[in-house]
């Protein structure tokens, strides 16, 4: 594959994409979009890929939507105006999901500042990894907007609704310790080692059964939708197939042949 806006590469089992826009602070310009999807579907297809890292290249993680588009918007007639920004939220809401549903155990290096959309960016991921530079905004109120990539579902999960709300309403900045304390990142590490650690994290991730990780990740995501009985339900199901899975058999077959060998 061979991408312009975005890097994309495979090592040890751990795919790794960058925004690779750092003149725009990784703006996502549709055309970015377009690879960051068809990276996504590489990885979410690619059975040897195991988890993925998602980073920026540059001093910025994710200005959120690019200008360019913004200006078109304005320049429409009034009469596409809609149609055009609905067309290009099936377009947001597409690259969102993919990384939401991902069957897979991911990872944001939030390297920088995240903004707008790619603050929904970095929480779409299952993890969220920054630096002392590192700072959120979910700047969509100074441009009269209200978060479109997905930030009114994730941020209330992390922060609670009354603080979601707040930052949401404002759209103030977030710096790195914040963030930590309100549960917006989870790990802190120093600059220099912020890709390494992510990497490694997602490693130690990818070495689990992707049977149990992904119907795993996939009830989680919707716990809060459901009531106790039907989590009961859905994972009855799951473990169900982790019962007939490779991992599951291999595993256990290894545990009794350690068992019998202290016996």
């Amino acid at each position: 594959m061979s991408f312009q806006l975005i890097e994309f590469s495979v090592d040890a089992g751990v795919a790794t994409i960058a925004l690779n826009r750092p003149d725009r602070r990784n703006a996502m310009s549709d055309d970015m979009r377009s690879e960051f999807v068809s990276a996504l579907e590489t990885v979410t297809r690619d059975n040897a890929i195991k988890a993925l890292v998602l980073t920026g290249r540059g001093k910025s993680f994710c200005a959120g939507g690019d200008i360019s588009g913004m200006k078109r918007r304005l320049e429409a007639p009034q009469g596409e105006v809609a149609f055009n920004g609905w067309s290009r939220q099936q377009g947001v809401h597409r690259a969102q999901s993919l990384l939401l549903n991902l069957p897979k155990p991911t990872i944001a290096a939030v390297n920088g500042a995240a903004a707008g959309l790619g603050a929904d960016v970095a929480l779409a991921c299952d993890f969220v990894m920054g630096t002392e530079h590192t700072k959120f905004t979910w700047s969509y109120i100074k441009r009269g907007l209200i978060p479109d990539g997905g930030g009114m579902y994730f941020l209330p999960r992390r922060v609670g609704l009354s603080k979601a709300k707040e930052l949401i309403f404002t759209g103030r900045v977030v710096e790195a310790d914040e963030s930590l304390a309100l549960g917006i990142m989870d790990r802190k590490v120093g600059s220099a080692e912020l890709l390494t650690a992510a990497q490694n994290w997602a490693v130690d991730l990818a070495q689990y059964s992707p049977t149990a990780l992904a119907l795993g990740k996939k009830i989680l995501n919707e716990t809060f939708e459901h009531s106790a009985h039907e989590i009961f339900a859905l994972g009855s199901q799951a473990q169900g197939i982790c019962y007939t899975s490779t991992e599951h058999r291999e595993a256990v077959l290894a545990f009794l042949a350690q068992s019998s060998s202290k016996e």
